[in-house]
């Protein structure tokens, strides 16, 4: 909530809606913060203020630690009743605690689209001397800036499926020789105990140079099984039932795996790289349960789909046309990314580069997907094999929130313009969001949409449903 500042000395044409707010309950800093503490009254104001309007989201902040001096508060849990999770049957705000009751509790007017709408008779509670309801302390929904719905059935598109975590690993005569693979491999096999979802996570691998391997990683054997497919133009997935496994069931052999990686290809002396051809086979193998995939990649990818061309020119650098060179060459990886979005794949990508690899380019693939990006330039096991570690063991073991979709709201009279961060928007204003995780941040830019706001506060209200 925030204050519409700086009002104007002129009497406003239209009647301003006086709110009745307890400004005692915030939303925490950590979860959402605002660009300036007050709104300009009137589109001119505001354009002539120039200042910034927007908000920066971190939708899964820890709960932990302290903010202001004070201790974090966990965030309080709400198990629908029978009237179900109470929402504005126009614009689907939830309820919150910055609501009008009106007629004793039996409607309530929406503080973003002053709909008036019916409470259900099972939510239903009288209201005291202020117009407050008298179960507003037992309600954390009515009471608090933060809170999370346990959603019913209806919300979800399919049933929750298996954390699924699958490697896209070069192997080319650069990834070895620089120790990168040896690396990824001891950092997969550290990783191992604490990946999210205990006795149900999947995992596979594919890993490639000039073509592309895949692995059986079936329960049951004594060693894993490769299979190589050189054919680019004409790609198939061999015995996709045993390339995706359990991870307990197959922990033996994906052992067995990570440690003789490293020697499975010490002797690998091509300098080629087939990306686009390995992502489009480890697509077809997860995307049936989406989940988390982790690219590894140490030189410009040069063979098949997504092979891109060197087009660093010093010429340019410090001149207006260096921009150029900053977005991305090749739309390939953006709709290759869509594809993935949709599946809800996240991809995080990890550059070891040693020479131009076109990051602009290929990083799409994480922006659109929800994923991150890290590089690690001239990579040296010794000096930058820790942090690699470290920063790959977080990001597969931090808690993760899967197949998520969030959209931000605003009062009448505003509205958001822009959306910034790595996610792809469905329709207009909702982000698709395959993973999310306590580092996962957005931020949004606030703007008039009338002449001049309609009420004395001005409401934003984030919903992430996952």
């Amino acid at each position: 909530m925030g204050q519409p500042g700086m009002q104007q000395q002129q009497q406003q044409q239209q009647t301003v809606y006086q709110e009745k707010i307890d400004y005692s309950i915030k939303v925490p800093k950590r979860f959402l913060r605002l660009t300036t503490g007050a709104i300009p009254s009137t589109a001119s104001l505001a354009a002539s203020s120039k200042v910034p309007m927007g908000a920066v989201i971190r939708p899964l902040a820890p709960t932990t630690g302290t903010e202001d001096g004070e201790e974090a508060e966990e965030v309080s849990v709400v198990q629908p009743g029978a009237g179900g999770i109470i929402r504005c049957r126009k614009c689907r705000t939830y309820i919150n605690p910055f609501v009008t009751w009106l007629e004793n509790g039996r409607r309530w007017r929406c503080n973003i689209c002053a709909q008036l709408n019916e409470c259900p008779s099972a939510y239903f509670c009288h209201l005291d001397e202020e117009g407050h309801r008298r179960d507003k302390m037992q309600r954390p929904e009515l009471h608090k800036g933060v809170v999370e719905f346990i959603a019913p059935a209806e919300y979800m598109v399919r049933p929750p499926q298996p954390p699924s975590y699958f490697f896209v690993i070069d192997v080319s005569v650069t990834a070895v020789r620089s120790g990168m693979l040896k690396s990824v491999a001891s950092a997969i096999k550290a990783s191992l105990d604490d990946l999210p979802g205990e006795t149900r996570t999947h995992i596979g691998f594919i890993t490639f140079d000039n073509s592309v391997h895949y692995y059986s990683l079936k329960a049951g054997l004594s060693r894993p099984q490769m299979m190589v497919v050189g054919d680019l133009k004409e790609l198939f997935v061999p015995a996709p039932d045993d390339l995706l496994v359990n991870l307990r069931d197959s922990r033996d052999v994906v052992e067995d795996f990570l440690d003789n990686l490293p020697e499975m290809f010490a002797k690998n002396h091509c300098p080629m790289s087939c990306l686009g051809p390995a992502l489009k086979a480890a697509f077809t193998v997860t995307k049936h349960v989406g989940g988390k995939m982790s690219v590894f990649q140490s030189v410009l990818p040069s063979l098949g789909d997504g092979a891109l061309k060197p087009r660093e020119n010093p010429r340019v650098m410090g001149t207006p046309d260096e921009v150029k060179i900053l977005r991305y060459d090749s739309k390939w990886y953006k709709d290759t990314a869509v594809e993935f979005s949709r599946a809800q794949i996240c991809v995080d990508m990890y550059f070891f580069p040693y020479q131009y690899i076109d990051l602009a380019s290929a990083s799409e693939l994480a922006r659109v997907t929800a994923g991150t990006v890290r590089t690690y330039v001239a990579f040296n096991p010794e000096v930058d094999g820790p942090k690699f570690e470290s920063e790959l063991y977080k990001n597969l073991t931090t808690d993760t929130a899967f197949e998520a979709v969030c959209r931000v709201r605003c009062s009448r009279g505003m509205r958001i313009s822009n959306f910034y961060g790595n996610f792809y928007i469905r329709g207009t204003d909702l982000l698709a969001l395959p993973n999310v995780t306590s580092d996962s941040v957005y931020t949004i830019d606030i703007v008039h949409d009338e002449q001049s706001v309609g009420s004395t506060a001005v409401t934003l209200q984030a919903a992430l449903l996952y």
